[in-house]
């Protein structure tokens, strides 16, 4: 199992120590998110200070980005880094894109499809030099100088991971992506019936292995060195699952398990304003369907069961204060739950 940790995506000067530090400590990559800030730039910084850890965007957002610009963007990380770049894309929902972004909105799946067949083509034009040449529903691209062409690198195509939550998502994701990441907002039983089941089958129509396909994520982690920095953990993660839970669009999950009407109250209490009581609302036992818990000395044993045999990455975060040998040893010990992923398979 691969682990992967965040880097401080807001304050640039932390990002190189933080890039080294990690790799020292045995992390297989560092990763970012776009929230409140760039999820590429700190990767620069990272790549410049590291020579081995993977460089991945969990997530970029795709739609309020030409994928001529994201292409460009993965391009020059993935050739500056020597071939250590991931490129994790999702969709966000239609508010933040009309919004937040003013993109206008469409279907999701087959606009994020078309996304990352476009971009491909934009590789496979720079690297080999064939006519750009994609048209589709959402996007047409036919124009390509060797003025704006970058020079061939030599390096595999960079891997493209989907963030994927429902079936029709996670079906197209097992088709044509690299890897496929899982929201947080998830259960043992809903990675097992639903994503599990629904990535296989765009394997299978796509003639793909398994194992050439990385599943990363699917619920959370609450760690600490004692109970009661585990009850934070757990604490967070309970407030975690209240703020999803509250979101119809999740609501399957919660379906599982026979939760519906904890979604409904979690629902309307929201809409009442009332959120600082909706964690107060989620139980032990329901936290415990979305996370790994456990101290120090237990969390890798808890990560096993939680995740094994379904999860081939997860991400995980240390406080500033946790000893790198400490770290160094949990992160060795995580890294030896097996899983299926072998490799991602070459683009041609």
């Amino acid at each position: 199992m691969r682990v992967i940790t965040s880097l401080p995506a807001e304050d640039w000067k932390k990002v190189p120590d933080a890039a080294r530090q990690a790799e020292a400590v045995g992390f297989d990559g560092v990763s970012t998110s776009e929230l409140a800030h760039d999820p590429f730039m700190p990767l620069a910084l990272a790549a410049n200070a590291t020579e081995n850890a993977r460089l991945v965007t969990s997530i970029a957002l795709a739609f309020p980005r030409s994928p001529t610009i994201t292409a460009y963007m993965a391009w020059d990380l993935q050739a500056n880094s020597g071939g250590r770049f991931e490129l994790g894309l999702g969709t966000q929902v239609k508010g933040h894109n009309e919004r937040r972004f003013s993109v206008p909105w469409t279907s999701p799946v087959p606009r994020l499809r078309e996304y990352v067949q476009a971009m491909r083509a934009v590789w496979r034009s720079w690297e080999t030099g064939e006519k750009l040449s994609f048209e589709g529903e959402h996007y047409n691209l036919s124009l390509m100088t060797p003025e704006f062409s970058p020079k061939p690198t030599g390096l595999p195509m960079v891997p493209v991971t989907l963030a994927a939550v429902g079936p029709d998502m996670l079906r197209m994701a097992g088709r044509i992506a690299d890897g496929v990441r899982l929201h947080g907002f998830c259960t043992r039983k809903y990675m097992e019936n639903v994503c599990l089941a629904r990535i296989n089958e765009g394997l299978e129509k796509a003639g793909r292995k398994r194992e050439n396909i990385e599943i990363s994520g699917g619920g959370f982690i609450a760690t600490g060195k004692d109970e009661e920095e585990v009850r934070k953990m757990m604490d967070w993660a309970r407030y975690r699952v209240a703020f999803y839970g509250s979101t119809r669009t999740y609501h399957p999950v919660f379906a599982q398990h026979g939760l519906e009407d904890l979604g409904m109250k979690l629902h309307h209490m929201v809409k009442d304003g009332k959120w600082n009581e909706i964690a107060g609302e989620v139980s032990d036992d329901v936290v415990r369907l979305f996370a790994a818990i456990g101290t120090y000395d237990e969390i890798a044993g808890e990560i096993e069961q939680r995740y094994g045999n379904a999860a081939d990455a997860i991400r995980l975060n240390f406080p500033d204060d946790a000893p790198a040998g400490l770290q160094r040893e949990i992160v060795q010990d995580i890294r030896k739950i097996p899983s299926p992923f072998r490799g991602f398979a070459p683009h041609n």
